[in-house]
């Protein structure tokens, strides 16, 4: 079955489901689960439901896709999420956010714990992403393409969003919070990077080091 079909097969699933349509995607990263339990008026739907979404195999993810309110804005938000040392393929990964996107979502939000590069972070720090390095291996936009599911040859400037970002920098030191921006590493994991790596990243210029994102 091609993509979009698979696509179009989920989203119709989720919009029987839920009858308001999201507007910004949420991928809540370790420790932030709990964050779409706070959702308004929320509908949960467990991923093994969803046709054609993987399920998370990580402890603590707990595997749903809430649908609801917050901050006057309709959020979708994956409770849980995939990460390529799981054995799923790039595009089992990135299936569940060409979903969001299918079902109205405009805006995308990825947070996940990162371990840190940067030797002026502190740990606890939070890290605005402006750029990203990728050194897994592999890319989910590899293999045939599909123009309604997306361009051939996407330019990557601009893929984080300089008006979010500095929304987000201007929120994090309202409220107080240690928030920095920096350039994120993509790897495969599992195994933690080994100390010839860490050395190699930083003159390269990343802030910091994850399995979760990209």
């Amino acid at each position: 079955m091609e993509m979009k079909a698979k696509i179009k097969q989920a989203a119709d699933f989720i919009n029987q489901k839920a009858t308001v349509k999201p507007t910004v995607a949420l991928v809540l990263g370790s420790g932030l689960g709990k964050f779409a339990d706070s959702l308004k008026n929320a509908v949960a739907i467990p991923y093994e439901q969803i046709p054609h979404f993987p399920v998370s195999t990580v402890k603590g993810h707990a595997g749903r896709l809430v649908i609801g309110e917050a901050g006057g804005k309709q959020v979708v938000a994956m409770q849980g999420r995939f990460h390529y040392y799981e054995g799923y393929s790039m595009q089992e990964i990135t299936f569940p956010i060409r979903v969001m996107m299918a079902i109205g979502a405009v805006d995308l939000i990825i947070t996940n714990a990162s371990g840190g590069l940067n030797r002026n972070f502190k740990v606890g720090d939070l890290m605005i992403m402006t750029d990203h390095m990728n050194y897994m291996g592999n890319n989910p936009l590899i293999g045939i393409n599909d123009d309604d599911v997306g361009p051939r040859f996407p330019p990557m400037q601009g893929v984080y969003t300089p008006d979010l970002v500095n929304e987000a920098m201007k929120i994090g030191r309202h409220i107080g919070a240690p928030v920095e921006r920096g350039v994120y590493v993509a790897v495969s994991g599992p195994n933690y990077e080994t100390a010839a790596e860490l050395r190699a990243f930083r003159p390269l210029g990343a802030d910091a080091v994850g399995m979760s994102t990209v």
